[in-house]
């Protein structure tokens, strides 16, 4: 392990160390609650299903038990491996039938917010209008319940009940809620129209303020039964009654059989080499191939030859990031529905580096998935134990509180996931029925030596594959420690073709882009996104977390 060069260590805060044990998370408590399962003798797995539920709770802003979740992990063994829990579209959900029920509705302008990037007009022709991006059609099969239950089961060391019961009391007794957190938090006072979902989330038709109590007991009753029960009375149980129920009775059409069908997936994941060490990320239907592609572009363009500070740097990590997310959001789909080519691959780096010149590129644009998911957020955390477990753990509804439709009485808010899909019957992500959506959510994994491995993720819809790429080369290319390399500014590629920089950047830089023909704006730190790390470098564990939110990493 190489010393850090205490002259150049610009970072608010120092990496975490601890013998034990290593949680980083985007809430405080959250971490606290990982921490005290490892210290009652679970692993890794344990303590990382312990902190995502927790974050149900004190975080329920950005994600819920309504949403899909994701890990990337390394065993004490060795393995390497990947767990996929996320559900598709309901089986009556088609093109049509959506088209169909959208023409029935009277005012479909609630599932196509302005704020969003839509303007609907209740009276406009139906036929015109993309998948809404709220409401009952932008839920999906959820896949947090079960995927918490079988990371569990195949590779914790204690029970679901165990790792839940963080989360139960924080639900059920109350906690502060932070300042971040409670700006996220307002716009519910909007979003949630139903009684049963004001009432499970509101004060008095009110978001709580920071350092304001809240608890959560109709959430807490339904991690209280999943706890007790199992995951099957959310997908087979009259919990699962009540979610189908919720979203029938808005006009969608999930089913109890719907959920009854889901089982999380265990695939390889997808990796390459760069600079020596070896990325892996999910495979489709994520956007980990966008990741990866545009490392083996930047890396194809040499970015890395250039100063960590240097405007050439920005500008070819920027334009290979621009090819990736180009060709990620044309091919990747469910793979089960569509061939996605080999964007991974060298050979395809190669072919899309012809493309980049010395001058910004204009003529590439996302195109669909859904754009809005462009400043989407969500929670990712890491955990390392003194095992040999590393694990990246990413939880989400998709945009905050998801799809505006919570189940009943149980605190269940569902996510709008679905709201990905094309209407398109010609793009290769439109809507099927059982078709999982294109998904943002991306956890990974860095093998730096045989022994020297990391899990990390950055948090924020479209920013988590520029994340990635930023947070490898800063420790790659220019050995940053890992507080370090979460800390520096970062840039971001926008969906409508701007470039993005933290105002912390030197103001010398943005020039010096902007003479290269990059459009650069100066944004919040907060849409650059939170970020996670962990490692275990030849068993000394260390962990950072994302200043730009409430971030924690705690060990013991």
């Amino acid at each position: 392990m190489t010393q850090p060069d205490l002259d150049r260590f610009t970072s608010r805060r120092s990496t975490v160390y601890a013998p034990n044990g290593v949680v980083a998370t985007s809430q405080p408590l959250a971490s606290q609650a990982g921490v005290s399962i490892l210290q009652q003798g679970g692993n890794a797995f344990d303590a990382a299903v312990a902190t995502a539920a927790a974050l149900n709770v004190v975080e329920p802003t950005s994600t819920g038990l309504g949403g899909d979740v994701f890990a990337l992990y390394r065993t004490a063994d060795g393995d390497v491996g990947a767990m996929r829990s996320c559900g598709g579209a309901p089986a009556e959900a088609t093109i049509e039938n959506v088209r169909a029920s959208l023409k029935a509705q009277d005012d479909p302008s609630e599932w196509y917010p302005e704020n969003r990037g839509y303007a609907v007009d209740g009276t406009e022709d139906t036929d015109d209008l993309g998948m809404p991006f709220l409401g009952p059609h932008a839920v999906t099969v959820p896949g947090t319940a079960r995927g918490w239950e079988a990371t569990v089961e195949r590779f914790g060391k204690l029970s679901l009940e165990d790792a839940l019961q963080p989360a139960i009391d924080y639900a059920i007794g109350g906690y502060p809620v932070s300042e971040v957190i409670a700006s996220h938090w307002v716009g519910a006072e909007t979003l949630f129209k139903t009684d049963h979902a004001r009432e499970a989330y509101l004060k008095d038709g009110k978001a709580p303020e920071a350092g304001e109590t809240m608890t959560l007991p109709r959430l807490g009753e339904s991690l209280r039964r999943i706890a007790e029960e199992g995951a099957d009375v959310l997908y087979e149980g009259d919990i699962a009654e009540k979610i189908a129920e919720e979203v029938q009775s808005q006009g969608g059409f999930l089913t109890v059989e719907d959920l009854a069908a889901f089982e999380p997936e265990f695939p390889d994941p997808v990796s390459t080499t760069y600079n020596g060490a070896e990325i892996y990320e999910l495979p489709p239907n994520n956007q980990g191939l966008i990741a990866l592609e545009a490392l083996n572009i930047a890396d194809e363009l040499g970015a890395s030859d250039h100063p960590i500070d240097s405007p050439e740097r920005v500008h070819y990590f920027a334009e290979a990031m621009k090819l990736a997310f180009h060709d990620g959001h044309r091919y990747i789909t469910d793979p089960e529905y569509e061939e996605v080519p080999p964007l991974a691959s060298d050979s395809w780096a190669k072919k899309r580096a012809e493309h980049v010149g010395e001058s910004a590129n204009h003529d590439v644009s996302f195109g669909v998935p859904d754009a809005n998911a462009e400043d989407a957020d969500t929670v990712l955390l890491c955990v390392a134990d003194d095992e040999g477990n590393v694990v990246s753990f990413i939880n989400s509804r998709f945009a905050g509180f998801g799809s505006g439709l919570v189940a009943g009485d149980t605190g269940i808010a569902l996510q709008n996931r679905g709201a990905s899909f094309s209407l398109d019957p010609g793009h290769p992500n439109h809507l099927e029925p059982g078709k999982r959506p294109f998904h943002t959510l991306i956890p990974a994994l860095a093998k730096f030596d045989d022994d020297d491995w990391a899990a990390f993720g950055v948090m924020g819809g479209y920013m988590q594959p520029q994340g990635h790429v930023q947070v490898v080369s800063n420790i790659v290319d220019y050995d940053l420690p890992l507080q370090a390399a979460l800390d520096l500014p970062r840039w971001r590629y926008r969906e409508d073709g701007t470039l993005a920089i933290e105002g912390r950047m030197d103001g010398n830089l943005a020039t010096k882009l902007t003479r290269k023909g990059h459009d650069v704006r100066v944004l919040a730190p907060v849409l650059f996104g939170g970020a996670q790390i962990v490692r275990n470098d030849n068993g000394v564990l260390s962990g950072a977390t994302e200043p730009r939110k409430d971030g924690n990493a705690s060990g013991y």
